[in-house]
């Protein structure tokens, strides 16, 4: 009878397919789910900045009607509309990213019509307009609009012509006209009861403003001007860039940047979600927000929150926004360099501006005394302070002066008032290096 026992196999044959599987197992990197979600965020959260409304044009479209002054009568709506050249007029932009090149080229070879509005419509159907949206009726024309972050929080390049290149996320708009923007509405009425005042001075307000400027709070407190009653209360447009680790967002502080996309998306863009605030409850300081219960926001019944759900990516993606870097032309170096020494020695600058996040490394608030100015738009909001402002990429953000409403044309202006301000006593050289060093930034 045959043997039935197995032929001897050596146990390390046996095992090495198994020890080489678990090998190659070991060996190779477990995905890094963190970065995958990072990456995934920061797409939705550019959705959101670029092209996401909010729900807003229910305020823009139905309630304003601005959609009919850019359509113009021809297309059902009124006036003459806004041609390309009228809306690159008012600071908007177009973004040569979505545009044929066929178009492009005709555009560089002034074979387009600027002065048609028909080409305006064309641009809103190609989502070619920086940060606003048209709604199409499907005749040509426009059912209504929306408008998104990017409107005052980008700009382009001019790569193609003024106004028209590539996207530049995070930069303020300083061209942008909002009030003159605003103002083409053929029905304000809407804002004129909100604040309790006629029409035609809401239009007046609102031509006051100029561009890269706008008044957030006017909505809150109806304080459309300064103290001496002629210069506007409204602000420069602040960067959505180099936010990581900067603590309060706004010149005036208010909150962390979730906050203040949520009270501009829900207040100031008119979209349809919650907020929630109840210093705006406080009617000796916000007479309007109190009034309108704005502090207690909701979507009306039945409604969905587009607000909301797009906060968390939103946030994430600006914070991955860094400030640009200023082109190595545009300042001196080897004074930069003296600069830097002063900065954070004898100028006493670093006391604040803290490096590498030039701001304060905390709570990034002071009095007006502390900076030696006057505590007007500061007394407009719940702290009563200003922020300590990042300064990286100063030269995106020159356009329109500096501080929150421009009073000072130039550096050379800042480095003066806190000379003076502060008595440091530094020599016009040393001053020159100082603003030398900012411009590096």
């Amino acid at each position: 009878m045959r043997s039935s026992r197995v032929p001897f196999v050596p146990l390390a044959l046996l095992l090495a397919p198994l020890v080489g599987a678990c090998s190659s197992s070991n060996n190779a990197p477990p995905p890094d789910q963190a970065k995958s979600n990072a990456s995934t965020i920061i797409d939705e959260g550019r959705q959101t900045f670029r092209f996401e409304t909010f729900g807003d044009e229910g305020f823009w479209g139905d309630t304003i009607k601005l959609h009919q002054a850019i359509e113009g009568s021809a297309k059902g709506g009124v006036g003459n509309g806004v041609s390309p050249a009228t809306a690159l007029s008012v600071g908007l932009k177009v973004d040569s990213d979505v545009l044929p090149a066929s178009l492009i080229n005709d555009i560089k070879a002034g074979r387009v019509n600027l002065n048609d509005p028909a080409v305006t419509l064309q641009l809103l159907d190609m989502s070619a307009v920086v940060g606003v949206k048209g709604f199409s009726n499907g005749a040509g024309g426009l059912q209504k609009i929306g408008i998104t972050c990017a409107l005052c929080h980008s700009t382009v390049d001019d790569s193609v012509t003024a106004g028209i290149g590539k996207r530049l996320d995070g930069w303020p708009n300083r061209d942008l006209n909002v009030g003159a923007i605003v103002n083409l509405s053929p029905d304000l009425s809407a804002v004129a009861t909100l604040l309790g005042i006629p029409e035609a001075t809401v239009r007046t307000v609102l031509t006051s403003w100029g561009p890269g400027k706008f008044d957030a709070e006017v909505f809150l407190d109806g304080k459309a001007f300064q103290p001496n009653g002629t210069t506007s209360a409204a602000t420069l447009i602040p960067p959505a860039f180099g936010l990581r680790g900067v603590n309060l967002h706004t010149w005036t502080g208010w909150g962390s940047l979730t906050q203040w996309n949520a009270f501009v998306a829900n207040l100031e863009m008119h979209g349809v979600g919650h907020y929630t605030d109840s210093r705006l409850d406080d009617a000796g300081k916000f007479p309007v927000a109190a009034r309108a219960r704005m502090g207690h926001t909701a979507p009306p019944a039945g409604a969905a929150d587009q607000i909301t759900p797009k906060l968390g990516a939103l946030e994430f993606y600006q914070l991955a926004l860094d400030a640009p870097t200023p082109p190595a032309s545009s300042f001196d170096a080897t004074a930069a360099g003296r600069g830097k020494t002063l900065f954070e020695g004898t100028a006493k600058c670093a006391t604040c501006h803290v490096p590498p996040l030039y701001t304060d490394a905390g709570w990034n608030m002071h009095s007006s005394t502390e900076i030696g100015i006057d505590d007007f738009q500061a007394s407009r909001s719940p702290d009563g302070k200003y922020r300590t402002a990042p300064l990286r990429g100063l030269f995106a953000h020159a356009k329109g002066g500096f501080y929150h409403d421009g009073r000072f044309a130039t550096l050379n202006d800042v480095v003066l008032h806190y000379n003076t301000a502060l008595a440091l006593g530094l020599t016009a050289g040393q001053q020159t290096d100082l603003v030398e060093y900012l411009k590096s930034l």
